[in-house]
């Protein structure tokens, strides 16, 4: 039987965002902003909730609808039938004229609530928080609401990404902000991350593609070398979204040439186990799969 993932470490890539998460984004450059949004939003329709977004409030409407269908208009239908809905923080705290945490999170419980009585799996909303100028909103009011949101999502299909630009935010509230989140998310779409624990255990975090199969095996080949006094090594892939054919091999291939070692332990989502499986992993001797289940 399946090993149960925990869910508790912060850094994810956007695609293992499941309900009752409350994630943190930054971004630096306009562009790159898109990509987490647009990620989010369509993953939220195919599973069946709905979607509400609250961009920057500088840019058009038309730009935003723009963005979030390319390329291919997917959205257009969805927002049709009101299962996307892009809004502002304005309406979401209306008739108040002012911002305060409590009608903002009582305004979203009932936005949640019913979204469910529609038919909606949940709600997830992308907050973009350059509302908290537009709104002319003092930062410690918006830092308060941002570490006191706890009972919106303990047990609750609702899903939330604040996105803060760095160029907007002094860098000591935008570090607190990342602190205050129980989830971090990947800034780009594609990017791979890797993080060292005390223990030697190394995790592997977003995509290990083609693209990123020279510091995959960098990363492997190094914490084996770290390992080696130890004789063991365990390589966490649980919050991996994308595990390529290429990569597998490579861990395999390491695994079954490292000498010094009594054991290789891969913690990995029920696909990436299989694919380990299909391409022999049960054969490499010390190679030890463990697969672990995702909390969602």
């Amino acid at each position: 039987m399946p090993a149960r993932d925990a869910g508790d470490g912060p850094l994810i890539p956007v695609q293992q965002l499941g309900p009752g998460d409350h994630a943190f984004v930054s971004y630096g450059d306009d562009e790159v902003r898109w990509e987490t949004a647009t990620a989010f939003v369509r993953l939220g329709l195919a599973r069946g909730e709905k979607v509400l977004v609250l961009p920057c409030p500088e840019v058009p409407a038309d730009e935003v609808l723009a963005r979030i269908d390319f390329p291919s208009h997917s959205t257009v239908s969805a927002r049709e039938r009101g299962q996307l809905v892009v809004s502002s923080m304005r309406e979401v705290v209306r008739p108040d004229a002012e911002f305060t945490a409590a009608r903002q999170l009582a305004r979203l419980s009932q936005e949640t609530d019913r979204a469910v009585a529609e038919g909606y799996a949940g709600l997830r909303a992308f907050i973009d928080m350059g509302w908290v100028a537009a709104l002319g909103t003092a930062v410690e009011a918006m830092m308060a609401r941002e570490t006191s949101a706890h009972a919106l999502f303990a047990g609750r299909p609702y899903t939330e990404i604040c996105a803060y630009d760095r160029r907007r935010f002094d860098r000591a509230v935008v570090a607190a902000m990342e602190r205050a989140h129980p989830r971090t998310l990947l800034e780009r779409l594609g990017s791979l991350r890797t993080v060292r624990d005390p223990d030697g255990t190394l995790r592997l975090i977003g995509e290990a593609d083609a693209a990123n199969r020279d510091a995959f095996t960098t990363a492997l080949r190094i914490a084996l070398a770290h390992t080696a006094p130890a004789r063991r090594l365990t390589v966490d892939l649980t919050r991996l979204h994308f595990l390529s054919v290429g990569c597998a091999v490579s861990l395999l291939t390491l695994a079954r040439r490292a000498a010094g070692h009594d054991r290789v332990e891969v913690r990995c989502a029920p696909e990436h186990h299989g694919l380990l499986r299909r391409l022999g992993g049960g054969t490499v001797p010390l190679l030890v799969l463990t697969e672990v289940a995702r909390p969602w």
